[in-house]
Parts: structure tokens; C-alpha cells; sequence
């Protein structure tokens, strides 16, 4: 039996998914630390335990154990003291997937500082807004020579930065070389008197509450919000890893994705090393397919999953030439997966994906788990602990087959944090909601704006089938009102995503006098198409066909590219707002 998840979960296997979703339960030490609870101790009960598979665009391969991971944390953590790095300071991670990213994770959690992950596309504007509405003390960063860039013009303007260090060859003045430093610091690190989780927290709130991590939302509406996550945060994504990611102990998984974004906490630390797996690492420079297709050969996992991007490019390529028998489970979040990849995947490779839906600011809410026949395009049933439901206007629960705001019920009235305006969800017996966020830091008018009245609105909106299974429409603000119907932008995506000639295509509502709003269809083609006023009718004339008529997208619209967030979620935020400076009629 696996040791350390035992500790968490006093059952571990279920026999179905009702089984799953009325007993799995989750115990939340008072106590507990995910770098210390869980990576220190698997090192000291195996040592050479893998942890981590690594590997680039050259093709080396590097493997880490766990005990590789507590000596190499446990010299950062050093390092990071030095420069006089304490509980509740802020340190932003800039590190693409070197492995520094999970070596400065755990120095940071035995500290009780607060890790900022962020992207390297983030921009000089991206840089300057995180760095002071944060307050970063300490910036580490990888040698992408833009990002230097970037930083060398910004820096002077994020005024609380007091320590700049660097992984990588070259390491400009000013700048700390981390990697040298971490190989000349003590590996024996004492635990701090008053460490992350060791002391009460204030106005009664539970140890375990104290803040560990911070994502910034990836900004599809309005300027990214500060997700605060707490020390709970690794035990939520239990569920995620071993029943949703299905990840075995002693295998690897891989999931694709850059440190900077939250479904980096979804695969590729957390739940997997708690459930034993090793964390397969592609840490590419840029992405194409092949690179992605060769990568996967080399680190064999047996499973795998990748935000819907991704695939979306994958069935492009010709997928007969290489072997996938070795990925035993495969899985898909971030974005919805349309039928027709879902088709074409398992159709040239064999795998079967699952998807998963969930945000920056939980663990898995829902997802296509192992008991549960795949629905394609449907994002599966709800997970346990959360007390998932579909609500109204008016705060009322959804009947089967009406569009709701995915919403979570389980938690009360939000607490509050010592020095933080945010929120501090709670169970209704007062014991934290493992995978659930405490609030956005330092904001308390948004916080509460989506968590009232107990339940936390996500602003995604679904609608449930007769047997329970959760169907995506999109963002509250993405779904189109046209002459009185209510048009998700998914639904029109996926039929288009159907024709051969479309690689990529994002749905958005641009104003119209007569029907209120009018679908429009943003398309990337594929390789061999070319743009064309026939084209658009095809394509119209394809939506018509294999959806509602009143579906379709009266105005079609070819570019080079759509816009993303740097997580790569479309921004069609972006492309509305284009459409409102320059009218497309």
C-alpha cells in the first residue's frame, strides 16, 4: 500500500462512481506541508525513488529521485535564507520547466514563503503589474534572452524586487547565479520555529490555512486576478492525479504544460508525487508537434495528458509512425475538447481521452473518471467533496437540461485572512476544502462578488444531462444571445472543428440591431486550405448541417492566428474587442 497517500485518504479504491462520490474522503493535517509530508518522507522511505524524467529539444534525458529532490530543496531553501527570504515573503518563479521550478517549489514551501509561478511570454506590462500589486521580494528567472530583456527595462519600476537571481549559462550583472549558489549551499536545513502551517493562524483560522501559493488567473475577461491557495491546495489534487489522471505509483506521468500557469499544480507535482508517479518533463523552447511527439517517445509515460491545443494540432501530423502503446490513460483540461478531435485521436493513435474541467482556482471539479463510459464533449460528472451544482439568476439549483453557472456548494461563508481581504472558504463543519482557493488576494470586492451567499460561482456556465453528465457552453460573458436563443460558442466550435479544413476557430457574438447578437466564427485553417468566399459558405452551410440551423456563424472571419492567454487559453475577450473598433459588417 502507498504510505504516504494512506496518510490522507483512509480509503483509497473504490468500486464505482457512486461508490467514489459518496465515500472518498480526504484528512487535512493540522500540520501538514507537502514539501516536508510528502517529498522529504519519500525520500526517507525510498530514496531512489523517481521523481522527475527530464528532458529538451536535444533529446538528453536527466532523472532526479526523491532524495535528489529533498537534498537539492533543502540547499535552495538555504540559499533563499541567505538572501534573507522569510515566512510570507513573495518570490516569483520564472523557470519554463527546468527542474529549478520544483527544487525553488519545495525550498519555498519549507520556508512558508509564497511561490508566484509565472510564464516567460509574459510581457515588460505583465511583468511590472505582478511584481507591485504582489509585492515580489525575490524574482528567479530562466536565460531567455527577451525575458532578460524585458526585465532589464522593467525592473527599475517594480520597486520591492530586492534579490534578482538566474538559472542558466549566462547570468548578467545584478543577477544571482541561483543554480552555482544552491550547489555551494549547506544541504542540512533546520526547520524553521514558525514554518508554513506550524503556527495558529489569526482570528481562530486553522494552521493549515496559512498561504503557500499564487496564480494569476490567465486573464481571458479583464486584467489577471491573484488565485491564493493555501497548503490544503496539494491534497485536492489527490482526486485529479489518481482517479481523474489515473497515475500509478512507480510510473510516469506527463503532463504538457509551462510552470507558470495553474495546470502545472494539476500534473505535474502535487497529486502525482503524492500517489508515487514520476513527473515526465518536455521543457521545449518552442512547441511544434513533432518535437512533442518525439519528446513523448522518450519519456515513455504511462499517462498523459495536455491541455486541448495540443491535440487539436496532433491530429494534424501523421500520428502512424510513432507508438503509443506504452500510455495506458489519457486526459484532457483547460479548455473542452471537441468530438471530432476526440474522434480522429482515437481513431489514429487508440487513446481514449478523458476530460477534466476545473480552474487556476481548484483542483478537478468534474471530470470523465475511470468507472464512467466517455461522453465526447462532455466534461464527465462531479467530483466528491466540492458539492458541485448548477445555479440560476437567482442563486436556484438547475433542472436537468437548463444552462446554470457552475458553481460550487460545499463550503460556507467566507473567512478572512490575517492581512489578506480575501476569502477563506470552509466545509460546513469548519475543515478546509482541499483544492479550493482562500480568495483573490487583496481583493476583496471581486472575491466576494463571486462567493456569496454560500457558494462560489466559477462565471462558466453548463448544463447537466438526465444521467448527470456535465455539458460546457463557455463563460457567462461568451455565450451568445441571438433573437432570444442562448448560443454557446463550444457547441458551434466543435461542428466546425469537424471540417478538414478548419485547425483552429474561436466563437464570439458581435452586436446586431435586428437579432440582439449574431455568432461569428474566428478561423485558423489547416495546412492546405486557403481562404475564400466559397470556403465561408461551406463552412456555414457545414454548422447547419450538423447543429441547429440558427446556429451557425453568419460572419466568418480567416487570420494567421487566434489570440491566447500565455496558459494558451483563446482570448475571445480579445476578439471582441477588435470587432468593437472595427466593425466587421
Amino acid at each position: 500500500m502507498n504510505e504516504i497517500l494512506s496518510r490522507f485518504c483512509p480509503r483509497i479504491e473504490f468500486d464505482s462512481y457512486e461508490d467514489f462520490f459518496e465515500n472518498y474522503r480526504c484528512v487535512v493535517p493540522d500540520d501538514f506541508n507537502f514539501a516536508r509530508d510528502v517529498v522529504d518522507r519519500w525520500a526517507e522511505i525510498d530514496p531512489g525513488k523517481q521523481a522527475l524524467l527530464w528532458t529538451d529539444d536535444e533529446g538528453g534525458l536527466e532523472s532526479y529521485s526523491f532524495l535528489d529532490m529533498k537534498k537539492r530543496s533543502d540547499r535552495a531553501a538555504n540559499v533563499l535564507r541567505s538572501w534573507g527570504i522569510k515566512k510570507g515573503d513573495v518570490v516569483m518563479l520564472i523557470l519554463r520547466q527546468r527542474p529549478e521550478v520544483w527544487i525553488s517549489m519545495l525550498a519555498l514551501e519549507k520556508i512558508g514563503a509564497l511561490c508566484i509561478p509565472a510564464s516567460y511570454q509574459l510581457t515588460q506590462k505583465d511583468l511590472v503589474y505582478r511584481c507591485n500589486i504582489a509585492g515580489v521580494k525575490a524574482l528567479i528567472t530562466v536565460d531567455d534572452e527577451e525575458l532578460l530583456d524585458n526585465l532589464e527595462k522593467v525592473l527599475p519600476e517594480c520597486k520591492t524586487v530586492a534579490v534578482k537571481a538566474l538559472v542558466g549559462t549566462r547570468v548578467p550583472g545584478g543577477f544571482v547565479d541561483f543554480r552555482g549558489a544552491i550547489d555551494e549551499a549547506p544541504e542540512e536545513f533546520s526547520r524553521p520555529p514558525l514554518e508554513a502551517g506550524s503556527a495558529k493562524g489569526a482570528a481562530g483560522i486553522p494552521p493549515v490555512r496559512e498561504p503557500m501559493l499564487i496564480y494569476f488567473s490567465s486573464g481571458t475577461t479583464g486584467m489577471p486576478k491573484m488565485v491564493l491557495h493555501d497548503h490544503s491546495l496539494p491534497l485536492g489534487h489527490i482526486v485529479t492525479a489518481k482517479y481523474w489522471q489515473c497515475v500509478r505509483d512507480g510510473k510516469v506521468h506527463m503532463t504538457q504544460t509551462d510552470s507558470g500557469w495553474a495546470k502545472f499544480a494539476w500534473g505535474k507535482i502535487y497529486g502525482q508525487w503524492i500517489c508515487g508517479a514520476a513527473v515526465g518533463v518536455y521543457d521545449t523552447e518552442k512547441f511544434t508537434p513533432k518535437g512533442m511527439l518525439d519528446a513523448i517517445g522518450r519519456i515513455r509515460p504511462a499517462t498523459f495528458c495536455a491541455p486541448a491545443t495540443i491535440f487539436r494540432f496532433l491530429i494534424k501530423e501523421d500520428l502512424s509512425s510513432y507508438d503509443f502503446s506504452f500510455i495506458e490513460h489519457t486526459s484532457v483540461a483547460g479548455e473542452p475538447l471537441s468530438p471530432e478531435v476526440f474522434h480522429q485521436i482515437k481513431e489514429k493513435t487508440g487513446l481514449e481521452i478523458r476530460e477534466g474541467f476545473g480552474q487556476s482556482e481548484t483542483s478537478v471539479m468534474a471530470a470523465a473518471f475511470k468507472w464512467l463510459p466517455v461522453r465526447p464533449g462532455s466534461m464527465g460528472k462531479p467530483a466528491p467533496i466540492f458539492g458541485l451544482a448548477l445555479l440560476d439568476e437567482n442563486g436556484k439549483p438547475c433542472d436537468d437540461g437548463i444552462v446554470g453557472d457552475i458553481s460550487i456548494t460545499a463550503a460556507g461563508s467566507p473567512g478572512t485572512l490575517a492581512g489578506n481581504a480575501g476569502a477563506a472558504p470552509f466545509s460546513p463543519d469548519g475543515v478546509p476544502v482541499p483544492g479550493l482557493f482562500r480568495g483573490y488576494w487583496k481583493d476583496d470586492e471581486i472575491t466576494r462578488a463571486c462567493w456569496h451567499d454560500g457558494a462560489y460561482r466559477t462565471g462558466d456556465m453548463a448544463w447537466r444531462d438526465a444521467d448527470g453528465y456535465y455539458w460546457f457552453v463557455g463563460r457567462n460573458d461568451d455565450v451568445i444571445k441571438c433573437s432570444g436563443y442562448r448560443i454557446g460558442p463550444f457547441e458551434v466550435e466543435s461542428a466546425l472543428m469537424e471540417h478538414p479544413s478548419v485547425l483552429e476557430c474561436a466563437v464570439t457574438a458581435v452586436p446586431d440591431p435586428t437579432r440582439g447578437q449574431v455568432v461569428k466564427a474566428t478561423v485558423v485553417l489547416a495546412r492546405d486550405a486557403s481562404p475564400s468566399e466559397e470556403l465561408k459558405k461551406e463552412l456555414q452551410n457545414h454548422v447547419k448541417r450538423v447543429t441547429a440551423p440558427y446556429k451557425y456563424p453568419r460572419i466568418v472571419e480567416f487570420v494567421g492566428e487566434l489570440p491566447k492567454t500565455t496558459s494558451g487559453k483563446i482570448q475571445r475577450n480579445v476578439i471582441r474587442q477588435r470587432d468593437s473598433e472595427t466593425p466587421v459588417f
